[in-house]
């Protein structure tokens, strides 16, 4: 199960999380969603484990094992901008209950097939994707549903603790499953048993949300944005948000490179280490152990180290990782290798996953969030995909170098991309002092719509010689915003023969899309805009004129009664 997002207090409160890390537990509401989504996870992470290990007694290709890995993660990465739209536009309660049943029925068919014996590998493999797709459809409406359960301060150590859910999960899931497998006498029936008890699972989150009475902390006064809109304002505001890019970069740098210990793990046990379903088991369940311990101590690494120390060092870490696995096939050496393993891999990822949250305002987060499991699920499926073809290829250990060496070399660039740095943005929404300008029709037999544009937004500002110079940076760090928020143009233009006039402008692609970027103002964002305000200067006072302009479209005229 997934992670989170919260409330709307100064967001300089997220800077001082909670020494314990176990606060938001305390929330009887976050809890029922905690253990439900802990058990749920149990399960996921059992069928993981037995479905790859089907996959290498139903194949020996190191490809069709590998594309197990691509199976869980390509769906996000088709699926995640669309994901988060969805959860942004529609009820996420009844969104979340929807995609959980999906998952349900899918795992449950399988389980049926697999008992029956009528599972192959391509059907395994389509039955794997199917589930990933209802995980990735459910996923960013489940994090976004955090700003509703605890408070904005409590974002880290929400983070932390929904971490430590996946790994105690990821510690004992693949265990669990790896002893069920080996429990029977045939893999299909081991396997089979799992998917049931994954089937069952997600019971206890259905529940969960089938008893919330959920009351959203936020609703617009504006009709819904469309799919395909929605889409397009998510992708506008990646594109203008160098923050939210930072911390895509930095998780799509990782999870490539990394994805070769999720996708070649399995092949290094059977092929290398020679171990069965338990051994498998056993070594995934040493990078949960591990993610487990880190998620637990999140709270204190962060207080000792930043978060550009964090993701160094765990980075560097997983390049140790990567060549261990390559050319070291002693389990007494591997487990506790993979033990660290793990804890760095939750920190890097609770880290990055934070910045995520705390880097965009809540009317975005659910398509913030998709675009961040996109990109993640992405490094994961794409990287799957690159290891296991070149482990069918070569040879499995050539492939692990290869991605330690990409990781190595490659990191010095990804270090460029600094995330948490500096003072956190302050996202709560900016209450406007006079109200939107009111839309009247050209003439009294016309009627206005709010689907009417473009609309072109013109400030006309008075700016000194002396201020020149500190203007153009000031209106160029607000163009991020007009953008972000929802202008198509922008531009600013200073008179020819006047230079201390200048004319900032940006378009609308309608006056309903113009009152939204109204309620998408935060408190930051009007701090930039003030810097640029401050620089005006007019003979009488007054502040910047602002004048709002709707296209005029050709309307042809009526003709007379007596020439019809």
């Amino acid at each position: 199960m997934p992670l989170e997002t919260p409330n709307v207090t100064p967001a300089t409160a997220t800077a001082n999380p909670t020494v314990s890390g176990f606060a938001p537990l305390r929330i009887r509401l976050f809890r029922d969603r905690w253990i439900a989504s802990t058990v749920s996870s149990v399960g996921t992470w059992m069928q993981d484990t037995a479905g790859t290990w089907l996959m290498t007694v139903l194949t020996t290709s190191p490809l069709l094992i590998a594309l197990m890995q691509t199976a869980a993660s390509l769906p996000v990465l088709v699926l995640g901008l669309l994901a988060g739209s969805t959860a942004e536009i529609y009820d996420r309660r009844k969104l979340l209950i929807f995609w959980q049943v999906w998952m349900l029925g899918s795992v449950g068919i399988l389980a049926v097939l697999t008992f029956l014996g009528h599972v192959s590998p391509w059907a395994l493999l389509g039955f794997t994707f199917l589930l990933n797709i209802g995980s990735a459809m459910n996923n960013p409406a489940w994090q976004a549903i955090v700003p509703e359960l605890v408070p904005r301060e409590l974002i880290p150590d929400t983070v932390s603790l929904n971490a430590a859910s996946n790994n105690i999960a990821r510690a004992v899931g693949p265990a669990i499953g790896g002893l069920m497998v080996a429990a029977f006498k045939t893999a299909h029936t081991g396997a089979g048993a799992v998917f049931a008890l994954n089937a069952v699972s997600f019971a206890g989150v259905i529940w969960v949300l089938v008893n919330w009475k959920r009351v959203p902390l936020f609703k617009s006064a504006l009709p819904s944005e469309r799919i395909a809109g929605s889409i397009r304002s998510g992708l506008r505001y990646v594109r203008y948000s160098p923050q939210l890019q930072a911390s895509l970069v930095r998780a799509l740098h990782y999870t490539f490179f990394v994805s070769a210990i999720w996708s070649l793990l399995a092949v290094v046990a059977r092929q290398d280490m020679h171990q069965g379903a338990m051994g498998y088991g056993i070594l995934n369940g040493s990078l949960g152990l591990g993610a487990l311990i880190a998620a637990t101590q999140m709270p204190r690494i962060r207080r000792r180290l930043t978060a550009s120390s964090i993701l160094m060092v765990g980075t560097s870490y997983q390049v140790f990782t990567l060549l261990i696995l390559a050319f070291v096939h002693t389990p007494y050496i591997i487990v506790p290798v993979l033990i660290v393993a793990g804890s760095a891999w939750t920190s890097t990822m609770s880290t990055i996953n934070t910045s995520i949250q705390l880097s965009v305002p809540a009317w975005v987060t659910a398509r913030a969030l998709g675009t961040y499991l996109m990109t993640f699920q992405g490094g994961l499926a794409l990287g799957s995909i690159l290891w296991g073809a070149l482990a069918e290829h070569m040879q499995t250990s050539t492939a692990l170098a290869i991605a330690a060496a990409g990781l190595g070399l490659t990191l010095p660039l990804a270090a460029r991309f600094k995330i948490l740095h500096g003072a956190l943005p302050d996202h709560t929404p900016y209450e406007w002092k006079r109200p939107a300008p009111e839309l009247i029709a050209p003439e009294e037999n016309l009627e206005s719509d709010f689907s009417e544009g473009p609309v072109r937004i013109s400030i006309e500002y008075n700016i000194p010689a002396e201020n020149y110079v500190q203007f153009t940076h000031a209106i160029h760090e607000l163009r991020g915003v007009r953008l972000r928020d929802g202008a198509v143009r922008w531009g600013i233009y200073r008179e020819a023969v006047n230079p201390t006039h200048l004319n900032e402008t940006f378009i609308m692609e309608s006056w309903l899309d113009y009152l939204r970027s109204r309620e998408r103002t935060t408190a930051a964002d009007t701090v930039i805009r003030d810097r640029a305000y401050a620089l005006h200067q007019s003979p009488d006072g007054t502040p910047p004129k602002v004048t709002h302009q709707i296209y005029a479209r050709e309307i042809t005229p009526s003709l007379p009664a007596s020439e019809k």
